[in-house]
């Protein structure tokens, strides 16, 4: 097993490796395989956009990486100190193993789950600029955003067997814990903003008490009571030692190999195959306070807008409207909009 913490300066020799390791096993159309000089013009494009973000970002103290040498401070509420500060972005900013777990789902996405993979690619990019800048805010990953594709896919909707919820697959306990909404007529679970905030706040909850980013994605997956009763059993905090035992939760096992391999391939999609990604355009949205009694179906009528996508940017509108014992409430609304929902609202005062 090998363990690898990328940076830019050794982006070339990971990318060789992928490269090798992407192909060697993986039964792909020859028609989506990747030549080295495309690599290597891909990696130079790539280096000079890097090059030209950096001089922008001035180096500002936002950039940071993960040091596993130095424990986190538990006085320290943020976890911006437990990172180093760098001169440029790292293009992976959690430790990536590569191992034949990995490649297994790697195998798997090239082939019968590469539609999956696909669809779930290109919806990222509508979340994936909010959720990675939520996630930095509290100091986190930014890879750790990768959670949520597994998770639910990207999907508002997404409600797994034991009930979770949402991106990020909250049960109504633990979402309650961090101060998610959730009525007959909202649940913020559905929100990206909202849950992905609250998931960074569990995310760092839970590194204060693993001090693995591994663990820390395993007990948000199985509960941290379930994963800190196996490492007492075990004695061991090595996340492939404990995923090998017959105690240890089958979808578990599976979660971190899985956040790997979509990790991987999402960075280089080219070199695995994924050569005609059409990512969908980022949400561009406005907040406006609406009254209660507000209905989203009446209020895309008047300002000349779909009632899908008004449901869209509020999923957690459960019933499409606010009832009218709130007093006000905050929706997004399309960019360029708010002339036009400022009239509406004057109309039913």
């Amino acid at each position: 097993m090998q363990i690898l913490f990328l940076k830019t300066p050794s982006i070339l020799v990971i990318l060789i490796s992928l490269f090798l390791s992407a192909h060697a096993e993986a039964a792909v159309d020859k028609s989506s395989m990747v030549t080295f000089k495309e690599i290597a013009n891909e990696l130079q494009k790539q280096r000079h956009e890097r090059s030209k973000d950096l001089k922008k970002q001035n180096q500002n103290q936002n950039n940071y990486i993960f040091r596993r040498d130095k424990k986190p401070d538990p006085k320290i509420q943020s976890f911006r100190g437990t990172y180093n500060q760098i001169d440029q972005k790292p293009f992976f900013d959690i430790p990536v193993t590569y191992n034949k777990e990995v490649q297994k789902w790697i195998r798997f996405y090239q082939n019968e789950g590469s539609q999956w993979l696909k669809n779930r690619l290109e919806r990222a990019n509508k979340y994936l600029p909010n959720m990675q800048q939520a996630l930095s805010a509290r100091g986190l990953p930014q890879d750790l955003a990768y959670i949520a594709l597994i998770e639910s896919g990207f999907s508002a909707h997404a409600v797994s067997t034991a009930d979770a919820v949402g991106y990020w697959q909250f049960i109504e306990a633990t979402a309650r814990k961090y101060n998610l909404k959730i009525s007959w007529w909202i649940d913020e679970r559905r929100d990206f903003i909202k849950s992905t905030q609250a998931a960074a706040s569990y995310l760092g909850d839970l590194y204060k008490i693993f001090d693995s980013w591994y663990l820390t994605a395993a007990g948000y997956n199985m509960g941290e009571t379930r994963l800190k009763r196996l490492i007492k059993k075990h004695q061991t905090q090595d996340y492939w030692e404990l995923s090998n035992k017959d105690d240890f939760p089958s979808e578990t096992k599976n979660y971190i190999p899985k956040m790997l391999a979509a990790l991987l391939i999402s960075k280089a999609p080219r070199l695995y195959g994924f050569k005609d990604l059409n990512p969908q355009a980022p949400y561009q949205y406005e907040y406006m306070f609406v009254p209660g009694g507000t209905d989203l179906h009446n209020l895309a009528n008047y300002i000349g807008v779909t009632k899908k996508n008004l449901k869209k940017l509020n999923p957690e509108l459960k019933m499409g409207f606010i009832p009218g014992f709130v007093n006000s409430h905050r929706i997004r609304v399309p960019k360029g909009y708010q002339a036009k929902v400022s009239s509406y609202i004057r109309t039913q005062l």
